[in-house]
């Protein structure tokens, strides 16, 4: 279909998938270098960032299963080389790069993968040289985890077999390199360590490249020697080839055979300590006879017959027997005095006695208190009767047996004190002394205010 031949009217989907074709026809294999700006990496595993340089930027997502691949952490701000194809994202309607490989520019990826780890385990404290154990001095049995067909297993057996071929060694197969050859590492060395069958850990392999070395660089393998309750060595590559896992083991060998030589001395390094000790012993052991013959010698000669010794200590039992009888006479006597003198204070201080008086006083305060009620209320009668008579004096009702009488005003029941109040007509409460009476005003007579 040719849409430029004529009107074609397309929609805007249409538009973009045949944008989305060209693009992804024409730009399916494109190196890209520059600057990571916008990083997002969000819990799907995906990451989007943008690559930008002085006058332009380029969106760009690396989906989950190629991130997967990817050995170090992008951050913005560092410089790359990616690798991918150009396409459409329709929803935005922008074209984007979707990576395959990532690179960083100056420096190998692999190199950045190990140096980023490497800071992040120091700065968690797996480094820590506080936390690594010494090796037992003598262990039992060895164990091994390493390629069974490479090199530095042939390395570790000959040296042992040199040194101490006593020493019973637990090999434990693995692969050493390629994809998950680290996960293998780390379950061998946990598997180890619930069997609990030996005393020290040897991990490692001969020499090779960084890429070779890899798995020994792995977070998931230094995560599990930090976590061994055995004692590692690790013995990875030449000298020269330094791992992750050689920063958290316990102890460091240069390479396989040095492992070997470190976790126990030769057997003829133990049979001259040995006679070393046993000289020294021997030693020891004639200068403290030889020390305590001087002692028997000298106690010898201060022993003598124990009879009178015996009779002596004998005397002064007799004498110790009397003087502790005639003190238990004397105690004895001195107690019995003081029983009776306090027989004596207990009687004067009798309970009863002390009854009585407290009885003898209650019955006084008793009258005493009688005494006073008895005038108080005397006194209150007659206070008593002279209110009453000083009421009586101003009381209205005395008033009215004189022949007096309160008016009260039947409207509102108010006592009537002027006769303006009143007019032809209202109803008046006469009050007497002895009963009352209703009135009808029938003339009101005012009386001049003063």
């Amino acid at each position: 279909m040719d849409i430029f031949s004529e009107k074609t009217i397309l929609t805007v989907t249409r538009l973009t998938a045949l944008l989305r074709g060209v693009l992804e026809e024409n730009f399916d294999h494109v190196w890209v270098q520059g600057e990571i700006s916008n990083l997002s990496l969000p819990s799907s595993g995906h990451i989007y960032f943008s690559l930008k340089d002085s006058d332009a930027q380029l969106r760009c997502v690396v989906f989950k299963g190629a991130a997967k691949n990817i050995k170090f952490r992008p951050a913005d701000g560092m410089a790359l080389i990616v690798r991918g194809r150009i396409s459409v994202y329709d929803q935005r309607g922008d074209y984007q790069l979707i990576c395959d490989y990532l690179e960083p520019a100056g420096i190998g990826a692999l190199q950045l993968a190990f140096v980023q780890l490497k800071d992040k385990l120091s700065k968690e404290g797996l480094f820590n040289e506080k936390r690594k154990r010494p090796l037992p001095p003598f262990p039992r049995k060895l164990g091994v985890i390493t390629s069974p067909t490479g090199a530095a297993v042939h390395d570790i057996l000959n040296v042992l077999k040199r040194r101490f071929s006593s020493l019973e060694i637990l090999i434990y197969p693995v692969r050493v390199q390629g994809e998950g050859a680290g996960l293998e590492i780390a379950r061998a060395l946990e598997e180890m360590n619930r069997l609990n069958l030996v005393d020290v850990l040897i991990v490692g392999r001969g020499g090779g490249s960084l890429e070779d070395l890899w798995a020994f660089n792995e977070e998931t393998l230094a995560r599990a020697v930090y976590r061994s309750k055995i004692p590692v060595i690790s013995a990875v590559g030449h000298e020269t080839d330094w791992t992750i896992c050689d920063f958290v083991a316990d102890l460091r060998a240069p390479t396989p055979s040095a492992a070997a030589e470190l976790v126990i001395a030769s057997a003829e390094e133990f049979r001259l300590q040995v006679d070393a000790f046993s000289h020294r012993l021997q030693r020891a052991m004639q200068a403290r006879l030889s020390v305590l013959d001087s002692r028997i010698t000298s106690l010898r000669r201060l022993l003598y017959d124990p009879s009178g010794t015996i009779g002596h200590l004998s005397q002064r039992v007799d004498d110790l027997s009397e003087r502790l009888y005639l003190a238990l006479q004397t105690s004895t006597a001195r107690r019995r005095e003081l029983f009776n003198h306090c027989e004596g204070v207990l009687m004067h201080h009798s309970p009863a006695g002390q009854v009585n008086h407290l009885r003898n006083s209650l019955q006084l305060l008793a009258n005493r208190a009688e005494r006073h009620m008895v005038q108080h209320l005397e006194n209150y009668k007659q206070k008593f009767s002279v209110s009453v008579a000083q009421l009586e004096v101003l009381s209205p009702l005395c008033t009215l047996t004189r022949g007096y009488s309160i008016a009260t005003l039947m409207a509102d029941d108010s006592v009537v004190t002027d006769a303006a109040r009143l007019t032809e007509g209202d109803r008046l409460r006469l009050t007497f002394n002895f009963g009352g009476a209703v009135c009808i005003v029938e003339e009101v007579v005012k009386a001049a205010k003063p």
